[in-house]
């Protein structure tokens, strides 16, 4: 049976080419059971695809006809080939991060299949640390980063001696139904009419604030920048992992949250990327960041969907002080924040909309790169889990994401904590921003300028 795909769920596609693939990815590193290999671990996930069981979630496909009026919907994919979406590779010699990271940019840069469900799992062994590695990637349509990150979780054990959970794409064990949360029933009539009259106020408040260049979900002030320009498909991905505590500090001692001391790394780490360039504007850069508006448990009954708003946060790329960059963070997310709180979350996606809505019209009428971007990037911070995990014995040893360029938008940050570490993925357009890999070691010497500035 068609199931209607919700129309913030039907943009990925409408939005995709080949220039521009819309799906999300993570990768993850395993490291062996005592008394195991790489080759061990390898050979659970095999047993597991043997099995041939699979999740509705992941044997949905996309698919459009009459019967839907020419809309995108859901269906349950009736030759579903498992061994088509659970593939093998090996790294070449000398099996470094390097390597992995390359292989993770291919993999990343290709299409997925739209007659088949939209995900597919690498299994890839060669590291010489003995690491297992698995690249995931799945289609923004089909779940968001929050959702990703939940399934991940549900899939795996707190305890090294669990040997009984499932393969990530296998059905979960069952549960009896949750019961619905006070306040989670759809809206009624008379609360959707309440809030649609809503949306007059809420535009008028967000294009005060966007004139008056404070934070929201809409910006009239992002500069030009080498980072807004019409990308291709070719990826590039770079990604490593800090302390969470060392940030926590910084917070702490800035009275700021640990999402802003992320962004100020951000800020700061684009400053001294852009100046290598000869490339940074004069006007602070704006980053797009997108605000998670799941409850606790939230997303669509089968674990997927998008639910997402989005703050517009001024870096103060233009000032030279970390502790000044920081402090321009802080103040504009706590605009934007404050502003989200005034409104409902069908009024924060509407607006949200709205913010992003240059994204799809430019390209249209040929302007990417000509006019002023909405906003120079997307930097993401999504919680991960916050205790080690393991997989049938193997523990968690990483989980670097990737995501999603976009036309006139170059380059995506996302961050993932996971345990006592938070790890920075980069993915950026390949012709469009060259030596991705200085943009780590640029962070790095921004999370300590900003320990020094803050006195730690």
């Amino acid at each position: 049976m068609l199931l209607p795909m919700p129309p913030t769920d039907s943009l990925f596609l409408l939005a995709e080419s080949r220039e521009h693939p819309m799906h999300v990815g993570g990768l993850q590193l395993f490291v062996p059971p005592d008394g195991a290999d790489a080759v061990d671990v390898r050979r659970m996930f095999e047993a597991e695809v043997e099995k041939d069981e699979v999740a509705p979630l992941f044997q949905k496909r996309p698919r459009r006809s009459v019967a839907t009026l020419g809309q995108w919907a859901w269906d349950k994919d009736r030759m579903f080939d498992l061994e088509h979406h659970v593939r093998r590779s090996a790294l070449p010699q000398p099996g470094r991060i390097l390597e992995l990271l390359q292989l993770c940019s291919r993999l990343h840069s290709s299409l997925l299949d739209r007659h088949r469900p939209l995900w597919e799992m690498h299994l890839i062994e060669g590291l010489q640390d003995g690491r297992y590695a698995v690249y995931f990637k799945v289609h923004h349509a089909l779940v968001d980063g929050v959702s990703s990150l939940r399934l991940l979780n549900k899939t795996m054990s707190t305890d090294p001696d669990d040997q009984g959970m499932p393969a990530p794409w296998a059905p979960l064990p069952s549960s009896s139904p949750r019961p619905p949360r006070e306040g989670s029933s759809r809206p009624g009539l008379r609360q959707l009419a309440g809030e649609t009259a809503g949306l007059l106020p809420a535009l008028a408040r967000t294009l005060s604030n966007a004139f008056a260049e404070q934070s929201g979900t809409l910006s009239v002030s992002a500069p030009k920048s080498m980072l807004n320009v019409p990308i291709t498909g070719a990826r590039r991905f770079a990604a490593q992992s800090w302390p969470i505590e060392r940030i926590r500090r910084i917070g702490k001692a800035s009275e700021s949250t640990v999402n802003d001391v992320v962004l100020a790394m951000c800020s700061g780490a684009l400053r001294e990327y852009l100046l290598s360039m000869e490339a940074l504007p004069d006007a602070p850069m704006i980053a797009m960041v997108p605000v998670s508006l799941h409850g606790e448990e939230g997303g669509s009954a089968d674990g997927g969907g998008n639910n997402i708003g989005v703050v517009m946060c001024n870096l103060g790329t233009d000032q030279a002080d970390p502790a000044e960059r920081l402090d321009t963070v802080h103040r504009s997310m706590q605009e934007g924040k404050e502003l989200l709180q005034t409104m409902t979350p069908l009024q924060i996606l509407a607006m949200s909309a709205l913010g992003v809505s240059p994204l799809a019209i430019w390209p249209l009428l040929r302007l990417t790169g000509s006019v002023r971007p909405p906003f120079n990037l997307v930097i993401s911070n999504v919680p991960g889990p916050r205790q080690p995990l393991f997989w049938n014995g193997a523990r968690l040893d990483g989980l670097y994401p990737l995501s999603i360029p976009l036309e006139g938008q170059a380059l995506n940050i996302t961050c993932t904590s996971y345990s006592n570490e938070i790890a920075f993925g980069l993915t950026g357009c390949r012709r469009t921003v060259p030596h991705l890999q200085r943009l780590l070691g640029y962070l790095d010497a921004e999370l300590v300028a900003l320990e020094d500035a803050v006195g730690i």
